[in-house]
């Protein structure tokens, strides 16, 4: 796992240049843990050409493990202030001419995820109980079918719209029934979901075309293309990619207009199905207007330092969301509002024709929540 974990944290940072990237990356022979000895200086310079102050250090490292191991070398660092004792990744490169080059990577924050992700894993537990348990089975079961199914199918070239749609099922499959039960109520909110993905991946794919996005929108796109030598489809991707994003919220609005009209039926089993199905729509509005404000605002959120970057051009406003880095992240939230609105009516009316009085007589009705 921590193989696949490195390759592509390693894809984020492979230098880019049309005759040298694959020598480049060739020379990299290794991505080692490792841990500051003694910082032997340190220094506050500017960045050439800028106002921009940074730390530079000559510090002393322990190697940790690799064909270096135990080994004691000095480096340059200009990338993060490092302490004596904080243990780091190191780069080790070999040069054309054979000479032996170390680099700070990153810092080593593995520790401190861990305990951030008990920390998440105790408030679940805590607040659902057995439900909550059962989350966390689920969110176990969909990193594992994103890791060991999706990534690898993605990286061996199959159709990554293909691909997503696949997993996508199995992770809606994890996440309604680990969850939930298996019950009535998780088969017609399985149902409506994978319907709503199935009409959102159609809508994305007629989006993706129609506004001409090449999947290129990233650093991250074109190093990728470089690693891979091409063979990659970037636009699947990109729709794969939004068919993936919007799983958490058409889970969220399945469930939740299936409870609705599961204890409407049970509270008021005289209400015929057409008023059935229209109360239920009226809770769906109110949650569909708050999920859309969730999209956009988690969108802003992730891209917030980019759009201050943009902020201060002098570019005029047409011009910068015609550029396709922001084009490709207007598609996204788009597509996904509407495959959200299209999901509240298709479960809800799966859910009014295909629940019956014996489905809820000796059920708990699945669990759900209102912003």
């Amino acid at each position: 796992m921590y193989k696949l974990i490195f390759l592509f944290i390693g894809l984020l940072f492979l230098p880019v240049g049309s005759a040298s990237a694959q020598e480049l990356h060739e020379d990299l022979q290794g991505v080692w843990n490792a841990r500051v000895v003694e910082v032997v200086s340190e220094k506050e310079t500017t960045v050439p050409g800028t106002q921009v102050a940074t730390i530079v250090q000559e510090i002393k490292v322990e190697i940790l493990e690799g064909s270096k191991e135990g080994e004691i070398v000095t480096i340059k660092n200009d990338y993060f202030a490092l302490k004596e004792g904080q243990k780091f990744f190191l780069n080790y490169l070999v040069e054309v001419d054979g000479n032996v080059m170390y680099s700070v990577r990153d810092v080593d924050r593995r520790a401190s995820l861990v305990w951030i992700g008990l920390l998440f894993v105790a408030v679940v537990v805590a607040f659902g109980g057995k439900q909550g348990v059962r989350a966390i089975l689920s969110l176990i079961g969909s990193f594992l079918a994103i890791v060991y199914i999706l990534l690898p199918l993605l990286i061996k070239g199959y159709s990554p719209v293909l691909v997503s749609l696949v997993v996508g099922a199995i992770v809606l499959f994890c996440a309604i029934y680990f969850t939930h039960g298996f019950n009535k109520q998780s088969t017609v909110a399985f149902l409506g979901t994978v319907t709503g993905v199935f009409f959102t991946g159609i809508l994305a794919f007629i989006a993706v075309k129609w506004t001409l996005l090449t999947g290129f929108s990233s650093e991250d796109s074109v190093y990728l293309n470089f690693s891979t030598k091409g063979l990659l489809d970037l636009q699947g991707l990109l729709l794969g990619g939004i068919i993936i994003g919007v799983l958490g919220v058409l889970d969220d609005i399945a469930v939740t207009q299936v409870a609705v009209v599961a204890e409407l039926k049970k509270a008021a089993s005289h209400l015929t199905s057409r008023e059935v199905f229209i109360r239920a729509m009226v809770v769906g509005r109110e949650h569909v207007s708050a999920l859309v404000n969730t999209l956009v605002l988690a969108y802003a959120g992730v891209s917030l330092p980019l759009l201050l970057l943009f902020f201060g051009s002098e570019a005029s406003f047409t011009t910068i969301i015609n550029q396709e880095l922001f084009a490709t992240e207007i598609v996204r939230t788009v597509v996904g509002s509407i495959g959200l609105i299209l999901t509240v009516p298709i479960t809800t009316l799966l859910a009014v024709y295909l629940l019956k009085e014996k489905d809820l007589e000796h059920s708990n009705s699945i669990s759900h929540h209102h912003h």
